[in-house]
């Protein structure tokens, strides 16, 4: 599928709200907010719906990465691929071969969100997936550089997800859901 300009803006601009409103705004990711100051988290709108397109253009942004410092991460964002979470797993674990065949471990880091996320061993309905639960399937693209940077100047970094998960009970499944339902 090919998003026009306009569409994609949108899909843009729905997934800023819910960085700003959700990874910003409950401190899931301590790290975020500055480089949105910085402008340097680069969005980028895919019409994949296969498994090898995706990973095709994972692959172009790991390349722009590479050729961009200015750029720290990148969120590769799939409004009409891979709705199915079973599916999305089958993506990550592709992209995440790919990283390796590439030679891009220890270079990239790959994060990922959906919005049907359910950890391993969670209820569906548990508030904790929210920590991951995003509008729509993305892939996370980070420097491990800028990573292990961020992580020498925050106390306890091993703690943030257990954080993030008795943020997200404290305020419950209904909170959450609204709250990401919002930036749509």
């Amino acid at each position: 599928m090919v998003y026009s300009p306009e569409q994609a803006a949108a899909v843009i601009t729905q997934t800023q709200n819910w960085v700003r409103e959700l990874v910003i705004g409950c401190n899931f990711c301590p790290f975020a907010n500055r480089e949105v100051k910085r402008n340097s988290i680069r969005y980028q709108v895919s019409g994949a719906v296969s498994l090898q397109a995706a990973s095709d253009e994972l692959l172009q942004e790991c390349l722009l990465l590479d050729s961009e410092p200015a750029v720290s991460t990148t969120l590769l964002i799939f409004p009409a691929g891979f709705p199915v979470f079973r599916d999305y797993l089958d993506l990550v674990s592709v992209v995440e071969k790919m990283i390796y065949k590439k030679k891009y471990t220890g270079i990239y880091q790959l994060a990922s969100f959906h919005p049907l996320y359910q950890f391993a061993g969670t209820d569906l309905q548990d508030a904790a997936n929210y920590t991951n639960r995003s509008i729509y399937p993305m892939l996370h693209l980070l420097r491990e550089a800028e990573i292990e940077k961020a992580l020498q100047q925050y106390p306890h970094p091993e703690n943030i997800p257990e954080r993030n998960i008795s943020f997200a009970r404290e305020k419950g499944t209904a909170y959450m859901k609204m709250l990401r339902d919002s930036c749509l």
